[in-house]
This record gives structure tokens, C-alpha cells and sequence, in this order.
């Protein structure tokens, strides 16, 4: 009891601090962009897939527009179709329709185009993009059915990756995406944590500077590395439609509070490996920071906290791919 009432203590204290940095009001807005997904190709499909995004899991909160984002369009009729807020053109098919589809109408479009083909027969070897299509460009997936499963694979996470800056606001409309979108934002958090942390082990290990700076830097990354990750859980919360409010991380205070110690282990291994300590520093963060993301996303997709032994299991892996990540880091500075 003393050690969960001395990490809800400091993580009380951190959100004290952090409050003031952390724009909510950004994450408001963020939920609310517009965008629309340009639809074409094969009825069925097309009908299919609309229903497939916007299906409404039991007890989930979906804005009344949610079904405006996602359009039909007739390739030959370009001029009404266009707008800023367009922002990609799904066309749909069976086998042999993208041969003969004018493919080359949508590109005019100057927006990335997914070509899916939905083939019982696929299997999972078949070869799939591994980026998603530019603008202007065609990347063909082929899955063996029309289902969230089979679009989670690489379809899903593409969409997401040419659509930056409204993530929040696809989770928070079409609800078959929200896991996606949820683990976009992760990355992305858990990216920006690793450079200031990284940033700050550099200031710590940098003789004199360090001396000055050093406690300064420390308390710095702890505030900073804090005010992401509370960032990170508002913008999971509003993609799965709850209102940003700083109120709500008190209900995930047990997830906060497992970032406390991921960053105390991270200034710790950083003090016994100078130099080295910066990979390992930034390697913590990034894996702590990603913890808290997939912590977050669980308790939404599920109504409640891992189990302890979920929460372990979690941890020890990402743990472990956090050191490999350093060691690797560290074995191509000495190489340099």
C-alpha cells in the first residue's frame, strides 16, 4: 500500500506540473477536423465497407456526422468531388477488376489511392505494399475478405499514415479504425519521448555542462516525457469519443504511474553507462511511452486495466525490446 501511495503521490506532483504545458483545447480541435474518405468501384463492396467502419461497438460514443466522412464518388465526375478536406480514394474490387479499371482518373485526384481487391482465395504470404501510396499514386492490396481483420493488416495502418493530424478525428468518427489510429499515436508519442530524452542524456554526459545542467535536464525530461504521455491518453480518450479533459487521466493514474518508473529505471541505467546511457535513455522512453499507450488502449477497448499479469507480460516485452534496441544503438557508435 505505501508503494501505490508513493507512485500516485508522484504522479499527483507530476500532473501538478505538467498541467500548465498541456494543450487541451488542441486535442479538442484535433477531434473535430473534417476529412473525407472518397469511396469507389464495386456496389457491394463499397456498401460493405461503409457498414464496416461505421458500426457502433456496444456503449461507444460516435458524432452524429460520422457517416458524412465516408463518400461515394463516380471517378468521371472529378470536379464535384474535390475539397480540402478530401484526404484519399478507396476503390474496392473482385479478382480481374483493377486491370480494367480506370485507375488513372483517380490519380488525377492528386490523392492516395488503395486498390483493394477482396480474393477468398489470398493467403497471408501473398506480398502486400510496404508503404503506403503517395499522392497521385496506386497501392494494390489484396485480402481475403472484406473485414476488419484482414484491413488491419496493412490497409488500415496505411490510410492512417497519409493522414496526419486528423488520427484523432478518423478514431473518433469510424470506430473500426480506432485501434489503428490508437497505435499511430503511440509511435508518434513515443518517438518525440525518445528524443528528449535522448536530448537530455546528451546534456548529462557532456563533461562540465553536465555538472551544471545535469539536474536541470533530468527534472526537464521527467515533466516533458510526462506531458506526452498525458497528451498520448486524452488523444486515444477523444478517438474513442470521450471529451479531452485532464480530469479523466485520474482514472488512469495506475498507467501514469507505471511511466514513473519506467523513466526512474531510464536515469538509472543511464548513470552507470555514460555515453551508452543516452541510447539506453532514449530506448526507456520509447518503450515506457509505448507501455502507456497500449495500457490506454486496452482500458478503452475493454472497460477496464490489464490484470497484473497482462501488465507484466506487457512491461518484460517491451522492456526487452528497448534494451536490444540500445545495445544495437550502442554497437554502431562504437563502429563510428
Amino acid at each position: 500500500m505505501t508503494n501505490i501511495k508513493a507512485v500516485a503521490m508522484g504522479a499527483n506532483d507530476l500532473l501538478t506540473l505538467v498541467r500548465k504545458g498541456v494543450n487541451v483545447s488542441k486535442v479538442h480541435v484535433e477531434a473535430r477536423k473534417p476529412f473525407r474518405f472518397l469511396l469507389c468501384g464495386d456496389p457491394g463492396l463499397v456498401a460493405t465497407f461503409r457498414s464496416l467502419v461505421l458500426a457502433v461497438p456496444v456503449d461507444a460514443v460516435v458524432p452524429d456526422d460520422a457517416a458524412s466522412t465516408i463518400e461515394t464518388i463516380d471517378p468521371e465526375r472529378r470536379e464535384t468531388i474535390l475539397g480540402p478536406d478530401a484526404r484519399c480514394v478507396i476503390f474496392f474490387g473482385r479478382p480481374g477488376d483493377v486491370a480494367g479499371a480506370r485507375l488513372d482518373l483517380l490519380c488525377l485526384l492528386k490523392l492516395p489511392v488503395y486498390a483493394i481487391t477482396v480474393d477468398p482465395t489470398v493467403v497471408a504470404a501473398t506480398p502486400q505494399p510496404l508503404g503506403a501510396p503517395l499522392p497521385g499514386a496506386v497501392a494494390e492490396y489484396s485480402i481475403p475478405h472484406l473485414d476488419r481483420e484482414s484491413l488491419r493488416g496493412r490497409v488500415f495502418p496505411h490510410i492512417i499514415d497519409r493522414c496526419k493530424g486528423i488520427e484523432v478525428a478518423i478514431g473518433r468518427r469510424l470506430p473500426a479504425m480506432r485501434e489503428t489510429v490508437g497505435a499511430k499515436l503511440t509511435r508518434d508519442a513515443a518517438s518525440n519521448a525518445l528524443k528528449l530524452a535522448a536530448a537530455s542524456a546528451v546534456v548529462e554526459n557532456v563533461p562540465f555542462l553536465g555538472i551544471v545542467m545535469g539536474a536541470v535536464s533530468t527534472a526537464g525530461d521527467l515533466v516533458g516525457i510526462t506531458g506526452i504521455q498525458i497528451v498520448l491518453m486524452m488523444q486515444i480518450g477523444a478517438t474513442y469519443g470521450k471529451d479531452p479533459d485532464m480530469s479523466q487521466i485520474w482514472e488512469l493514474l495506475p498507467i501514469v504511474g507505471g511511466g514513473l518508473g519506467w523513466r526512474a529505471l531510464s536515469r538509472e541505467l543511464s548513470g552507470f553507462v555514460p555515453v551508452a546511457g543516452i541510447a539506453i535513455k532514449g530506448a526507456i522512453a520509447y518503450a515506457g511511452t509505448i507501455v502507456v499507450g497500449e495500457g490506454v488502449g486496452f482500458f478503452y477497448e475493454h472497460g477496464r486495466h490489464m490484470t497484473p499479469a497482462q501488465a507484466t507480460v506487457l512491461y518484460d516485452e517491451k522492456k526487452r525490446a528497448a534494451l536490444t534496441f540500445a545495445r544495437d544503438m550502442v554497437g554502431r557508435l562504437r563502429k563510428r
